[in-house]
């Protein structure tokens, strides 16, 4: 089993910049999959941010140049740099959890990565709230 736990999450003004965070515990390997995804209400879940291929990442096409993913696998902790945040991106963002490789050849809207169905578990949810 693992456990994912979110944090970072909040209200900002249009042009600010949150960090998400997403500890992983658990039966976990630093080789897993892990990617962010987000769903605001009456939409579908989407992929955010990938890593398709081993030091390769892959971005959302809306929210390429302002967004990075990154990872530590010593604390086993993925990140999302959110800059320049938009109304657009006011979203629940879900950190996800897939056993073994993020090889892929599935894409979607820019992101590159494991499909939605493929991931084993996920967070809780972070709210992010921007205004105008």
């Amino acid at each position: 089993q693992v456990q994912l736990v979110e944090s970072g999450g909040g209200s900002v003004q249009a042009g600010g910049s949150l960090r998400l965070s997403c500890a992983a515990s658990g039966d976990t390997d630093s080789s897993d999959c892990m990617g962010w995804f987000r769903q605001a209400p009456g939409k579908e879940r989407e992929g955010v941010a990938g890593t398709p291929r081993d030091s390769r990442t892959s971005y959302a096409d809306s929210v390429k140049g302002r967004f990075t993913i990154s990872k530590d696998n010593a604390k086993n902790t993925l990140y999302l740099q959110m800059n320049s945040l938009k109304p657009e991106d006011t979203a629940m963002y879900y950190c996800a959890y897939k056993r073994g490789s993020c090889w892929g050849t599935y894409c979607s809207g820019g992101y590159c990565g494991a499909k939605r169905s493929e991931y084993n578990y996920w967070g809780q949810g972070a709210q992010v709230t921007v205004s105008s």
